[in-house]
């Protein structure tokens, strides 16, 4: 990878709207792969007069914790706080204790660059297999908007007497008042912008976490008074879960904490088609924001040319999109549905008909068309 660089002041890099700073973080095993393939689909679009991309790579993952014990040095996190997007492949190497990457790396770039929107896309594609019986396209297309920086993912907590008959371990979920505000808000002003059926369901569980969604609810309440032609109800985790699967044609926009969002997100991934396809973003609506495919590293495939780079390619989609770039983004997706609709046998790695590299080729000759 090239080495780190110092990122020019905004002013220094006379930075036009059509030319944009990317942070790109291949990552590990195969994210390497389908990082490839999107950055590919973002070179055709500039062939065919979109914006131009200045790529500036970094090798924070296994690798180089392995070879150097660095994760994320702090001068590489005040670069990346100055990128207009940041895009991520995968983190996750088997060599390394679960959980060390994922903290230092992919936590704490959320906490630190304060991205506190998890936004998630569950489209299901002409083409692709639903395994929901009876279900198309016109059923499946909602989105999840996932509080991304609190809740039980903050690390708060411990253990008492670990180790012994007699351990207690402790893990805190919290949830503040401008966290969940400002998280509702977004839902609500995206709700409003995606104009579909101006509906946004808040998923809980007031009956048995009474603390913390007695917060989200009674700001879910207050919020609404704002956004009076936005139609608003609630349902708890359990019941999302089942109509995800019963009813998906019932959901619009979807707004709820982090670990509840974590877990019907990937509910959401499996009905529109599978990890190969579901792609989401890590916004920080003030500031940057990092856009990644929402499977893992899946290191048996490394090397192997069989992963599916279409949720990478999908991520930069929704990365263009994020920048407004709307002429481009439009381009890229409808590449997207082209392959999957008249190219791709399947979602899965190694079924797909084609192979890594020959799928993003396929969507950049769409592009090109």
């Amino acid at each position: 990878m090239p080495p780190y660089r110092i990122v020019k002041t905004c002013m220094e890099r006379k930075k036009t709207m059509k030319n944009y700073d990317i942070g790109v973080i291949p990552g590990d095993g195969t994210g390497t792969e389908v990082t490839a393939e999107a950055m590919k689909a973002l070179k055709a679009i500039s062939e065919v007069g979109g914006p131009e991309f200045n790529l500036v790579h970094y090798d924070l993952g296994g690798e180089r914790y392995l070879s150097k014990g660095e994760l994320l040095p702090d001068s590489v996190l005040s670069e990346l706080r100055e990128m207009d997007a940041i895009f991520l492949g995968a983190i996750g190497h088997p060599e390394v204790k679960p959980g060390i990457l994922e903290q230092e790396i992919l936590l704490k770039l959320r906490f630190e660059l304060d991205l506190y929107i998890n936004l998630r896309p569950v489209v299901l594609f002409p083409g692709v297999y639903t395994p929901i019986k009876d279900k198309g396209p016109k059923d499946i297309d909602f989105v999840v908007v996932r509080e991304n920086t609190e809740g039980l993912y903050t690390g708060s907590g411990g253990f008492l007497r670990k180790g012994t008959p007699d351990e207690v371990a402790i893990q805190e979920s919290i949830n503040t008042r401008r966290g969940v505000e400002r998280c509702i808000r977004f839902a609500f002003e995206y709700c409003g912008k995606r104009n579909k059926k101006k509906k946004l369901t808040l998923c809980g569980k007031t009956n048995v976490l009474t603390y913390a969604f007695d917060l989200w609810e009674r700001t879910f309440e207050e919020c609404s008074s704002d956004y009076p032609d936005i139609e608003t109800d609630y349902a708890h985790v359990d019941a999302i879960c089942m109509w995800m699967v019963k009813n998906p044609e019932y959901f619009d926009v979807i707004v709820t904490d982090n670990m509840f969002g974590d877990i019907i997100t990937d509910l959401g991934a499996m009905i529109q088609g599978g990890m190969g396809i579901a792609a989401g973003g890590n916004i920080n609506p003030e500031g940057t924001a990092m856009f990644e495919p929402i499977g893992g590293s899946a290191p048996k495939y490394t090397g192997l040319n069989k992963i599916n780079p279409l949720a990478a390619i999908a991520a930069a989609q929704m990365m263009l999109d994020h920048l407004e770039e709307e002429t481009a983004s439009e381009n890229l997706l409808n590449a997207i549905k082209k392959v999957v609709k008249n190219d791709a046998k399947s979602m899965d790695a190694g079924k797909m008909g084609h192979g890594t590299r020959e799928v993003g080729d396929l969507v950049v000759r769409y592009i090109l068309e």
